[in-house]
């Protein structure tokens, strides 16, 4: 398994308060808040294997969604954004 980092977009519709804060801890120990309930994180296949993992077992899966794209670079330099909304940069770029 490789140990590269991939840009992945992860999103949740979670109807717990409870619940929905936990997972929102455990995306924000990974990734970047960019919306609400959306995140970008730049994540090795064993750091997503370990959040989806955890994430799974919070879940109820028949009231609660979790989506994750992933995005080659292609992809990725091809995403607009508008007004204040910048996209996450890629670990170790600084932007000043």
């Amino acid at each position: 398994m490789s140990d590269e980092r991939a840009f992945y977009v992860l999103a949740y519709d979670i109807s717990d308060d409870r619940r929905r804060l936990k997972i929102a801890r455990l995306m924000e120990s990974l990734g970047e808040r960019v919306q609400e309930s959306v995140f970008e994180a730049y994540l090795t296949p064993r750091e997503l294997d370990r959040l989806l993992r955890r994430v799974e077992r919070l879940l109820e899966s028949q009231e609660d969604s979790v989506r994750v794209y992933r995005l080659c670079g292609a992809c990725r330099g091809m995403i607009r954004t508008l007004g204040r909304a910048q996209l996450t940069p890629p670990p170790g770029v600084i932007i000043v």
